[in-house]
């Protein structure tokens, strides 16, 4: 079972990572969509639990490990808001190596440098706040 506080650290993991998350797209895209704000708060909550568990393990590995979290959790999302919801929210289909056109090596390689800030952000919160 899970435990009160571990709820409310989740919580507060889930909201920087939405808030974040919609301003990184703000900054690239120069809009977002509340479904990114959902899609952006359980990333950095998986990230985070799994950074912590992992911490030992290489930069690179932990790259790859972000990557594949991100574009798991976004193929996901896409299927939920863009297939079953039709909220078009984003289309891949014109980037190259697409899957459906959710998601695709381009972002996936992206995702993996992300996970860079992600992981400073993850050790500052840890340290910070033992989360």
């Amino acid at each position: 079972m899970i435990s009160l506080s571990k709820l409310k650290c989740n919580g507060c993991l889930f909201i920087i990572g939405g808030l974040l998350y919609g301003l990184i797209e703000l900054l690239w895209r120069r809009y977002t969509h509340w479904s990114m704000l959902l899609t952006g708060g359980l990333c950095f909550v998986m990230l985070y639990r799994i950074f912590k568990s992992i911490a030992e393990c290489s930069l690179c590995l932990k790259c790859i490990v972000g990557s594949t979290v991100i574009t798991f959790i976004e193929f996901f999302a896409g299927f939920i808001f863009n297939f079953r919801l039709k909220l078009n929210v984003w289309d891949y289909s014109r980037c190259p190596m697409n899957l459906c056109g959710q998601i695709c090596v381009i972002y996936s390689f992206l995702w993996g440098m992300l996970t860079l800030p992600i992981l400073a952000l993850c050790r500052f919160l840890d340290r910070k706040f033992s989360l």
